[in-house]
């Protein structure tokens, strides 16, 4: 269970910011029933960095040499 918190990236997530942050996103995320109360405790944040992708795919090559 993601409750340290969940990542919301790749090549959109830049691009539509501002409807992730209208509310919307995070209404339909918590809207579960019970457990609305869970999913509101748990963080969500927006990666920006266009280059990510690639950074992560480095961070992983580099432990394997």
């Amino acid at each position: 269970m993601a409750t340290g918190g969940i990542y919301v990236g790749g090549g959109i997530a830049p691009k539509i910011v501002n409807k992730l942050l209208d509310g919307a996103f995070l209404n339909a995320f918590v809207d579960k029933g019970r457990f609305r109360n869970l999913l509101s405790e748990i963080p969500i944040k927006v990666i920006l960095n266009p280059d990510i992708g690639l950074l992560g795919a480095a961070s992983v090559a580099s432990r394997l040499v």
